[in-house]
């Protein structure tokens, strides 16, 4: 898309939507669910472990879908995640969501301007980045990442090992020392975060690349939303930790 094309700024919104009761999950691509006293088998748009969110009993959301062909009627977008001594916490789990919420964000001109020319799926060196920004006559590659991951109010990043997510940070480091700018945001697709850090224990590769990453240049961001069942928006820079998290494996399994 130029920036002589029109696009309207906009809230990412969810249609037909259905509140259900979690049951289990036969595999990383459907759940059982409880709605409305049958159980019904959902497609879930998350392929990630999703353990410490899809517990038996919880609350789950459902988008309805006008397809008639398709095997699920419904796909699981969101949960309300019990935290012990707070209130719950919704959480949208649609792994497909944030490149569009950052594209929305983007465009409001929130981190470059109006005018930026902003392209998506750009192809640099041995990897596709998320985007490719060019804004006064200054090219920018950026890269995103949805988390879900949280515990006592600090996200996590990443839920299970990522060779790709690993792949795109080194190949930002080089674009980086090639001139270009080189951004990672992290997407936290909850409210009532304080703190962002990289899970060492799932990937410490991840979180070693990352602090290289950091020591050469490439901007790290991390971003709450809020989230209700029908929509997600990005809303507040959340600070980030790099440090290694001595606790975290006794939280992390």
């Amino acid at each position: 898309m130029r920036p002589t094309e029109s696009f309207t700024v906009r809230i990412m919104r969810y249609h037909h939507i259905r509140k259900a009761e979690f049951i289990d999950r036969p595999n990383r691509f459907i759940a059982n669910v409880l709605l409305d006293g049958s159980v019904q088998t959902v497609h879930v748009k998350n392929t990630g472990r999703c353990r410490e969110l899809l517990v038996k009993g919880c609350t789950v959301y459902l988008e309805g879908s006008d397809n008639p062909m398709r095997r699920t009627k419904y796909d699981l977008v969101a949960v309300e995640k019990e935290n012990e001594g707070s209130p719950d916490m919704l959480v949208n789990m649609d792994s497909q969501i944030p490149n569009e919420v950052t594209e929305e964000w983007l465009r409001k001109g929130t981190l470059f301007s109006r005018n930026a020319d902003i392209r998506r799926e750009y192809t640099y060196g041995a990897s596709r980045f998320d985007f490719r920004i060019e804004d006064r006559g200054n090219i920018t590659f950026l890269e995103v990442k949805g988390v879900t991951l949280e515990y006592d109010g600090t996200a996590y990043f990443p839920d299970a090992p990522t060779e790709r997510g690993l792949k795109h940070i080194n190949e930002l480091i080089k674009a980086r020392k090639a001139g270009y700018g080189a951004y990672i945001l992290f997407v936290i697709q909850m409210k009532g975060i304080r703190e962002f850090r990289p899970n060492d224990v799932t990937h410490k590769a991840f979180g070693d690349a990352l602090r290289a990453a950091q020591a050469e240049g490439v901007n790290l961001l991390a971003y709450d939303c809020i989230v209700t069942p029908e929509s997600i928006s990005i809303d507040k820079p959340i600070s980030i930790n790099t440090e290694q998290d001595n606790e975290l494996e006794k939280i992390i399994m």
